[in-house]
C-alpha cells in the first residue's frame, strides 16, 4: 500500500538519497537541510511524500510566493516508475495550492529532460511561450 502525506523535515535525508538516484533532479544551491526546512515552514502542508511500508518512494516541494504556486524536485524512485505516483504527487501540491488561493503554478523542467517533459505535459501541463529561466547566485 503505497500512502501519501505532508514532507516533514525527518524525512530530507530519504528525501535527498532518492532526488540523488533519480535522474534529471540537481540537488544544488538553496536545497541543505536548514534551507529546506525554512521552505517547510513558510509553505506549511504543501510538500508530500509517498512511502511504502516507512520506505519513501516518491518526494515532492511545493510552495507559493503569493501569487503563484511553484514545484521543485518531483522524483519517484525507478522502481515504482508508470505506478502513478508522480501524478498523485503533483494533484496533491495543486490541491493545496488551490486551498491556499492560488490559481496558477509553475515548475521548472531541465531542457534536456525529456522524460520529464513528456510526463508534465501528460498530466495536463504546458509550455510557457517566450519564458527565459534566468537566476543570480547571491
Amino acid at each position: 500500500m503505497i500512502s501519501t502525506r505532508e514532507f516533514v523535515i525527518d524525512d530530507y535525508d530519504k528525501a535527498v538519497a532518492l532526488w540523488n538516484l533519480v535522474e534529471g533532479v540537481e540537488v544544488a544551491e538553496g536545497d541543505s537541510k536548514e534551507e529546506i526546512r525554512a521552505y517547510l515552514l513558510r509553505n506549511p502542508g504543501l510538500s508530500r511524500v509517498s512511502e511504502e511500508n516507512g520506505t519513501v518512494v516518491g518526494a515532492v516541494l511545493c510552495g507559493h510566493d503569493g501569487r503563484r504556486g511553484l514545484i521543485y524536485h518531483l522524483a519517484v524512485a525507478p522502481a515504482y516508475h508508470g505506478k502513478g505516483i508522480g501524478k498523485r504527487l503533483v494533484r496533491e501540491c495543486v490541491t493545496h495550492l488551490r486551498a491556499t488561493g492560488i490559481v496558477r503554478a509553475l515548475i521548472f523542467v531541465a531542457g534536456d529532460n525529456a522524460s520529464a517533459h513528456s510526463f508534465w505535459l501528460r498530466i495536463g501541463w504546458e509550455d510557457v511561450a517566450g519564458a527565459i529561466l534566468m537566476g543570480i547566485d547571491l
